[in-house]
C-alpha cells in the first residue's frame, strides 16, 4: 500500500513539474536536463517550489508595474497590462493547484498506518 503511494504522488509530482515546465512557471531544477525522481538525481522538490514562488512573485510585480503605467498614463498598453494580469492570475491559480496536491498528498501520507 505504500509502495503503491509512493508511485502515485511520484507520478502525480512528476506530471505536475513536466506541466510546469511546459509552461515556463518553474525552472528545470537540473543542469539542461529535465528533473529526475528516485534515481539519486539532484531533483529538489523544495528548490522547484522556491523557483515557482520567484517566477509567481516575478510576474505579479511585472503586472502590477504595468497596470501602474497605465493607471499613471505612462503607458496605453492597456491589453498588455490585462494580459501580464492574467498570467500573474494563471500562474498563482497553478501553484495553488500543486500546493494542493501536495497538501493531499501529505494527508494520504499521515493517514498510512506505521
Amino acid at each position: 500500500m505504500g509502495t503503491e503511494l509512493a508511485g502515485l504522488i511520484r507520478a502525480d509530482l512528476a506530471a505536475l513539474t513536466n506541466d510546469a515546465s511546459r509552461l515556463g512557471v518553474v525552472a528545470p531544477a537540473m543542469d539542461g536536463g529535465h528533473p529526475t525522481l528516485g534515481d539519486g538525481g539532484n531533483f529538489s522538490f523544495a528548490q522547484s517550489m522556491k523557483n515557482a514562488l520567484v517566477s509567481v512573485d516575478q510576474d505579479q510585480q511585472v503586472a502590477n508595474q504595468k497596470m501602474a503605467d497605465v493607471d499613471s498614463g505612462k503607458s496605453d498598453d492597456l491589453v498588455g497590462a490585462m494580459l501580464s494580469s492574467q498570467q500573474a492570475n494563471l500562474s498563482f491559480s497553478m501553484l495553488m493547484q500543486v500546493r494542493n496536491k501536495v497538501m493531499g498528498a501529505v494527508d494520504e501520507l499521515l493517514k498510512l498506518p506505521v
